[in-house]
């Protein structure tokens, strides 16, 4: 169970990942230890990790979500395939654990002939009964902007303490292929020291530093936090595929964009041209939502519900974490 500084701690990290314990400590009112000691005990507890990210249109990417049906005993293990990619985040399974659901990264500008290569690598196996790919239009909500339901213990007060200072970018702050290493650590802990980032990319602390303010300035880096979202109830998750009519898209997705109950809302391609995430407490809880409040919007024509029981994979790579080193986090 989450106590009120386990929540504040969670909410300062999605307000700046790279937060030093220090200001984290002076805006919940707490020690300096007890901020670190907190924040060991949810890596372990809950898999509590900071993720930066690069922004996908600044980073040249395009990101389809992709759905795999497959027979009951094989689905994991197309799962975890999918998962050891590096082009992949967000792998679920989904629908009685019979469907896998993935966001496969490209470059954007791939001919025809390399989106061919968005299932490269998974087992070649009759397991594996139909596919289907949608490309990402736009976000809508997620990515940037956390669930709501983790992001309400501080008050304006102290959301305003941990607020980064946000600095005109000076140079290029577009994403290079320089950049790579540093978005590298960062995907596997964005709480990675100065130093560690000098290191794994070769540049000096102070050049590490200058390029993070920079790419944090112009919003081609942001931060994410990855944790085991049951403990704040939300014990029933969905995948909600929604065809909406094509003069009625903006204004549903922008409606859907300010449910407290979504975590995720996007346009896609396909059949179903509106994706969401909902995040209940339990079935019923997400039956009221689907009947009262989806269902008072007449312009989503179709909706299929399908069932999440498992992240494999969250937006970082897959990592393991030794216990409570305390290694790469900044103080």
């Amino acid at each position: 169970m989450l106590d009120a500084i386990d929540r504040g701690l969670i909410h300062a990290l999605h307000i700046d990942g790279r937060a030093p314990y220090t200001r984290i400590a002076a805006a919940l009112g707490v020690s300096t230890q007890t901020v670190a000691r907190r924040y060991r005990k949810l890596r372990d507890s809950i898999a509590l990790r900071v993720v930066g990210l690069p922004d996908p249109h600044r980073a040249g990417q395009a990101q389809w979500l992709v759905r795999l049906t497959a027979v009951p005993h094989q689905a994991q293990d197309v799962a975890h395939a999918l998962a050891r990619r590096n082009d992949t985040s967000w792998v679920k399974l989904a629908s009685g654990g019979t469907e896998i659901v993935a966001i496969i990264h490209t470059p954007t500008g791939a001919t025809a002939s390399s989106h061919s290569l968005l299932l490269r690598d998974i087992p070649r196996t009759a397991s594996v009964t139909s596919v289907s790919a949608h490309y990402v239009l736009h976000t809508y909500f997620g990515g940037p902007t956390a669930w709501r339901g983790r992001t309400g213990a501080l008050d304006e007060k102290q959301q305003e303490m941990l607020r980064p200072a946000v600095t005109p970018a000076e140079g290029d702050a577009a994403i290079t292929d320089a950049d790579g290493p540093l978005l590298a650590a960062l995907q596997h802990d964005g709480r990675t020291g100065n130093a560690e980032l000098a290191a794994a990319t070769g540049w000096t602390p102070a050049t590490v530093a200058r390029r993070l303010a920079e790419l944090r300035a112009s919003g081609a880096l942001f931060f994410d936090v990855e944790l085991d979202v049951a403990v704040f109830g939300a014990g029933t998750q969905a995948l909600l595929w929604m065809a909406v009519a094509p003069a009625q898209l903006e204004r549903i997705a922008t409606t859907l964009a300010g449910h407290e109950e979504l975590a995720f809302v996007g346009a896609t391609t396909g059949p179903t041209n509106l994706v969401a995430q909902a995040l209940c407490p339990d079935p019923g809880s997400l039956h009221r939502y689907l009947t009262h409040r989806l269902g008072a919007l007449d312009a989503i024509h179709t909706l299929e519900t399908a069932p999440v029981l498992r992240t494999i994979k969250a937006a970082g790579p897959l990592v393991t974490y030794p216990p409570s080193t305390g290694a790469g986090r900044p103080r």
